[in-house]
């Protein structure tokens, strides 16, 4: 894999723990649509995890179907992945 981009090694940061698109935005210091972007890469390459809500489980589930269209409706968090490309940078 290619190595990351400073975009996409803060939202790695910034998704240490679940965080949703929102709280993201805050974080990282680019404009939302390449910080949207990003993170579809970054989910695509398997490095960031969807997380929706469960309200049965009364905490956040994986994802595995996400609308890319509608960002703020999931929650995110870095995946095994993801650390291992964050920390080797």
């Amino acid at each position: 894999m290619r190595e990351l981009t400073e975009v996409e090694y803060d939202i790695l940061n910034a998704v240490y723990f679940v965080e949703p698109f929102d709280k993201i935005i805050e974080e990282v210091d680019f404009p939302e649509k390449i910080v949207g972007d990003s993170l579809k890469f970054l989910i695509t390459h398997k490095l960031v995890a969807a997380m929706k809500w469960d309200e049965k489980k009364g905490t956040h589930a994986r994802s595995f179907i996400y609308d890319s269209d509608n960002m703020r409706s999931y929650s995110y968090i870095i995946t095994r992945e993801g650390l291992l490309a964050h920390n080797t940078r």
